[in-house]
């Protein structure tokens, strides 16, 4: 009578590569990167503490250039960041609309993928795009309320960006430094804010671009000159 063989029923655990065994502490493959990236955060965070006084400075030269607006116009503008900020804290998060407008600039930036990477944080689409549709309206509607309104949605959409990029920014794991964050919302800010000194040169006679930079770069120069002072200076 033969005898009858039954299948394995429990399989063979399958042998893993000696390579996908070694860790940190054995293979000693991921000491390096790991070394690299920490100096790479490093890094950052020391370049972001050195844009800490370009927000402060920027943010002084952009109150100076817009109070030169018509008094009337820079109440519309600071109520759309006003109600932004009260809609996200109180009413409602408008993520969905911060997430498209992100996407449109990737799939508008698709063709550069660093640019996919950085665009989006940088640029504050919404006010991008709300500035080109002004200058095509002003071309047939000659109206106050036309400017006053989007000096408001102006305000509202510059608001947005800022909150949200930042939020993003500081969302990201692994910044145990907070140097993705010190940087990376510093130098956003600083453009994002650039980019509304720009938009309104073109729109206002009495806001200057070249002031604003000259104003924010002698601020910035101010404070680094006296921090280095400070530092280095020879006690008798």
């Amino acid at each position: 009578m033969e005898k009858k063989e039954f299948p394995n029923k429990w399989p063979e655990p399958k042998i893993k590569p000696a390579w996908k065994e070694r860790g940190p502490k054995d293979g000693g493959r991921s000491k390096p990167s790991w070394i690299s990236n920490k100096m790479f955060d490093i890094i950052k965070l020391v370049l972001g503490i050195c844009l800490l006084p370009f927000v402060y400075s920027s943010s002084v030269a952009f109150l100076n250039q817009i109070s030169y607006i018509d008094v009337a116009l820079q109440n519309y503008f600071w109520a759309g960041v006003v109600t932004l900020v009260l809609v996200y804290l109180f009413i409602w998060e408008p993520t969905v609309i911060y997430e498209r407008g992100h996407r449109l600039v990737e799939i508008i930036f698709s063709f550069f993928q660093p640019l996919v990477r950085f665009a989006p944080y940088l640029l504050p689409v919404y006010t991008i795009v709300l500035f080109i549709l002004y200058l095509f309206l002003c071309i047939f509607i000659r109206d106050k309320w036309l400017m006053e309104w989007a000096m408001f949605f102006f305000g509202l959409s510059i608001a947005m960006h800022l909150v949200f990029a930042a939020q993003s920014i500081r969302s990201k794991k692994g910044d145990l430094l907070k140097s993705n964050y010190i940087f990376g919302f510093s130098f956003m800010y600083i453009i994002s804010l650039g980019l509304m000194a720009l938009f309104l040169n073109f729109l206002f006679k009495e806001f200057s671009i070249v002031n604003f930079s000259n104003e924010a770069y002698s601020a910035a120069s101010s404070i680094f000159k006296a921090i280095f002072s400070q530092l280095f200076m020879v006690r008798s």
